[in-house]
């Protein structure tokens, strides 16, 4: 990965929310809707944010956008004040997310327009630019389209072509496929890994679709209750967790299998039928032993640990406190 392109340091939001109706503002409660998190962001990096809904996702992005202002905290783009830099920073930083709108009266292509023009964008390049990101969601034949008459599927394809519109070097991405039709949310991880390996564009998203986190997301941040809980690759996350379930069909030896693994692992037998709560590293060794055992089996599966099952488990022991 290349340089620290955005850092976060102690970041903190604090709502004070009333008890009732009649309370007055010194009987107000605070709300902590992010506790004090610090991460970075990489040149060419896909970052993750994974949380159960009011972890604090969403409200973390508007901050790094200066929709929200933190209660404390440092933002720092390419090693530069946030705060200071508020507008040489953002013409660098887009955004796009599936809960969000852009003027409904206007056209796809009038609103694209626009945009470019705010991004000092030429006419040509405008244009050309418009034209490929339109095409490149299938969103080409909409584009004489006013806002409001679109799907929301629709829309979310206009926020994610006005994000790309400007070369940005950082995008952030709330919940970008959220609404999307399998084929087209295929096409935007394609089109978003293609930006990351061709262009280095550095990537946040957030997003509860767990294998679209595995599958484009470089490191991945845990957030709830508005903290950092973890932080590690989908891949380790989903391995602190759980082991890998080896399941085979045996047809020679079932009994000297099981008294195999009868003394290193959990297992189920029933019939010809044998399953294993294994560790992936230790996959091979089992099988060689197998072979040299004259054990046979006419089928087998594995099934990795993922980054859902880690999830499921964070919820739990979470609602467990």
């Amino acid at each position: 990965m290349g340089e620290r392109v955005l850092e976060v340091v102690d970041l903190t939001k604090i709502y004070y929310v009333k008890n009732s109706l009649f309370s007055f503002k010194s009987e107000r409660e605070p709300y902590i809707a992010v506790d004090g998190i610090s991460f970075y962001l990489n040149e060419g990096e896909t970052l993750g944010i994974l949380g159960p809904n009011g972890a604090g996702k969403t409200t973390t992005i508007q901050m790094l956008l200066g929709v929200l202002q933190p209660t404390h905290g440092q933002i720092s783009y390419f090693g530069k004040d946030f705060f200071k830099n508020r507008s040489s920073s953002l013409q660098y930083v887009t955004h796009a997310s599936t809960f969000m709108k852009v003027p409904l009266p206007l056209t796809v292509q009038e609103n694209l327009d626009i945009f470019g023009r705010l991004y000092g964008l030429s006419e040509e390049t405008r244009q050309e630019k418009i034209d490929r990101l339109l095409c490149t969601f299938e969103i080409e034949h909409i584009k004489n389209r006013q806002v409001y008459s679109l799907s929301s599927g629709q829309t979310t394809r206009v926020m994610l072509a006005k994000a790309f519109l400007s070369d940005p070097k950082i995008v952030l991405l709330d919940e970008p496929t959220a609404s999307l039709d399998p084929d087209i949310a295929y096409i935007t991880r394609k089109f978003l890994k293609e930006q990351k390996q061709e262009r280095k564009i550095s990537m946040i998203v957030t997003s509860h679709n767990m294998p679209e986190v595995a599958e484009i997301c470089d490191r991945v941040l845990v957030i709830n209750k508005g903290k950092i809980i973890q932080e590690d690759s989908p891949e380790m996350l989903a391995k602190s967790v759980s082991m890998s379930i080896l399941r085979l069909k045996i047809t020679k030896g079932i009994d000297t299998a099981i008294s195999f693994v009868d003394k290193k692992w959990e297992y189920v037998a029933k019939d010809h039928s044998l399953t294993v709560e294994i560790d992936d590293s230790a996959i091979s060794d089992l099988l060689q032993h197998f072979a040299k055992q004259n054990i046979t089996y006419s089928d087998i599966e594995i099934r990795k640990p993922t980054l859902e099952d880690f999830f499921i488990d964070i919820l739990k022991k979470g609602s467990n406190t």
